[in-house]
Order: structure tokens, then C-alpha cells, then sequence
């Protein structure tokens, strides 16, 4: 089995998984910014059935030898577009997000440039970002919905593509 991630699309076997995924406590408090109520599975599966009929989301699969390992999507905020990930806990600290992401950035959205947010103390998460590309911008404040109350995020930006960060 190849240790790269592969992108494809979401089927809907594909989203108990990710439910299971999300549910995890660390992975929410990293996250920050998620659902209110993560253990709400019909509030789930609508808001997952929403995004996927939404045609100017871009959203995938990410499989690790075989296995679901998490999603990498684009979406438009305030008109402009953005990208979030999110990998089951124990794919974590192998390399996969980077490389989901960039193989994302460079096939399936190669829209610049693009956004990502992060939750400043969420180092990972920002490392990938920044092994990407993605370079700050600047900083903001919102209601993290998993750690009841309002943190500090990093607004990060990915300008040209560089032959660098792919």
C-alpha cells in the first residue's frame, strides 16, 4: 500500500465515519470551530446532505492505505473561497493532511488565491497549512462553539502557485 493519500469523491457510506470522527474530543477542542452540539447525528447527516448538494463546494475523501481517513473541502466565506480538513484522530502526525491538501490545491481547487482559518494555538493544524503555503495574514476572534467561548484564530492566505509547495 502506497503511505500517500488519495483523494475521491464523498459517498454516503463515507459519513458515519466521518460522524465517528468528529465526535472525538481532542479533534473538537483543536477544531474549535464546530458544531454546537457534535454528538447531534441527524444535525449531522443534514448539514453533510446540505454541503454536498451545494455546487460551489468542492469537498473529498481522503483514503490512507485504503482506509477513510478523513475529508478536505472548499467553500465560499463572505465571497471568498476557503478550505477546511479534517482526519480521524488516529491518521494524525503521519503526513496525510499535507499531502491531501496539497494534492487538493493543486487538482481540485486551483482557485487563488484561497483562505484557510485555524485556531491560533492549534500548531498542527497550522503547520500543514503553512507546509502548503499558506502564509498569515492576520488575526481575528470568534465564539469556538467546542470550547464555549470566544478564542483567537489565524487568517491565513495561499497566494500564486509555487512549484515550492507543490
Amino acid at each position: 500500500m502506497s503511505n500517500k493519500p488519495v483523494l475521491r469523491n464523498v459517498v454516503n457510506d463515507d459519513l458515519p465515519l466521518f460522524f465517528e470522527y468528529q465526535l472525538d474530543q481532542e479533534a473538537n477542542y483543536m477544531a474549535a470551530f464546530t458544531a454546537k452540539d457534535p454528538t447531534n447525528q441527524e444535525a449531522f447527516m443534514a448539514h453533510w446532505h446540505r454541503i454536498l448538494a451545494d455546487k460551489t463546494v468542492i469537498i473529498q475523501t481522503i483514503i490512507f492505505n485504503g482506509q477513510v481517513a478523513g475529508s478536505v473541502s472548499s467553500y465560499e466565506e463572505e465571497g471568498k473561497p476557503e478550505v477546511t480538513y479534517w482526519l480521524g484522530k488516529e491518521y494524525w502526525g503521519k503526513g496525510i493532511a499535507t499531502g491531501a491538501l496539497k494534492e487538493f490545491l493543486a487538482q481540485k481547487n486551483q482557485t487563488r488565491p484561497i483562505y484557510a482559518r485555524v485556531a491560533k494555538d492549534n500548531l498542527g493544524s497550522r503547520r500543514v497549512l503553512e507546509k502548503c503555503g499558506f502564509r498569515i495574514i492576520g488575526e481575528s476572534k470568534g465564539f469556538a462553539n467546542a470550547r464555549g467561548q470566544e478564542i483567537e484564530e489565524l487568517l491565513l492566505e495561499l497566494g500564486e502557485v509555487s512549484t515550492d509547495n507543490l
